[in-house]
């Protein structure tokens, strides 16, 4: 019985020993691209100047004209200004690591990375849920669209758009960060909460329970603009003017929404199911989906959709009045 003692006594040991305090993690996301690494950071480099472009377009051009200081702008110049956080919390380290030999981030990076990155997804939801708010009650109620949508009410609406996502993540966050690690090696070429969590040596109810809220809160999020976009499309079937109203500023969000539901769908899926066996190159891509399709899409389909934005665009770089 002493000699049984002992033995488990031993394995313990062994299995503490084995567990180290992490304080770097290593990504190979980037091992197989060493003999094209500058034609990669060339394109990366213009993706990212582009995103820059066509976000920072709309935004100054939204702050400029006062004639867009209406909900439907400003929630459009809120959700640019998230593209641009997004894609700070990956681009400037992916640049970095495509001109460097060595592919690592600290523990603290990693779950700054993985804050950013997650916070940004969810504060896209929650624009997008506001956008559709905003046009459910201005073409299905439009007799009290001015009393629903005040200056305090969009402050508001605002505020907790970028509050709750912000909260939500940080709660998760600080109980990735609680886990006790037993790797350091991450087969991607960036830091999120499931990866950190693929590497802990146990999970607690905490990591298992706060994730799954927060996904069912954000795919509430997608049902709730789903049930606006049908009760919209029912509302303007019955009238030539909605119909009109519909196709210049629920067609582009309906698009938007579209674009980045199927962005980050692919990227969860693959991140739970997606096989090793394809090449590094084709994971790489599915990875990046959500930061590189949906910030560029949103503003130029906007900006080539809506009216009263492109004109004031064209006015502005033209310097003549339309």
């Amino acid at each position: 019985m002493t000699a049984q003692i002992d033995v488990v006594n031993c394995v313990i040991i062994n299995m503490m020993d084995n567990v180290s305090i992490i304080t770097m993690f290593t990504l190979s996301g980037l091992s197989g691209t060493a003999n094209y690494r500058v034609t990669l950071f060339a394109l990366t480099l213009l993706c990212y100047c582009v995103i820059w472009l066509a976000n920072g377009i709309i935004i100054v051009t939204i702050i400029v004209d006062k004639s867009l200081h209406e909900p439907m702008y400003i929630f459009l110049c809120n959700l640019c200004i998230n593209g641009l956080y997004g894609t700070a919390g990956f681009y400037p380290k992916f640049l970095k690591d495509l001109l460097s030999t060595i592919h690592a981030i600290s523990y603290g990076g990693c779950l700054l990375q993985g804050f950013v990155l997650h916070s940004s997804a969810c504060a896209d939801f929650s624009l997008l849920v506001l956008m559709a708010y905003d046009r459910y009650v201005a073409i299905c109620r439009p007799l009290v669209y001015h009393s629903v949508m005040t200056k305090q009410k969009i402050a508001v609406f605002v505020f907790f758009a970028w509050l709750v996502p912000l909260y939500l993540v940080f709660m998760a966050t600080i109980t990735t960060s609680r886990l006790r690690l037993c790797g350091s090696h991450i087969a991607k070429i960036y830091c999120v909460n499931y990866l950190i969590g693929k590497l802990a040596c146990s999970v607690s109810i905490s990591n298992i329970v706060i994730p799954a809220f927060n996904y069912t809160f954000y795919f509430g999020h997608f049902l709730f603009i789903i049930w606006s976009y049908v009760y919209l499309i029912r509302t303007c079937l019955a009238s030539r003017e909605n119909r009109t109203k519909f196709m210049q500023t629920c067609l582009p969000h309906l698009f938007c929404l579209l674009t980045l539901v199927v962005c980050l769908l692919f990227h969860l899926l693959y991140m739970r199911f997606g096989s090793k066996k394809l090449p590094q190159s084709a994971q790489n891509l599915m990875a990046i989906e959500f930061l590189l399709v949906p910030p560029i899409i949103n503003p130029l389909i906007y900006g080539l959709k809506m009216t009263q934005i492109r004109n004031r665009i064209i006015q502005i770089v033209c310097g003549k009045r339309l």
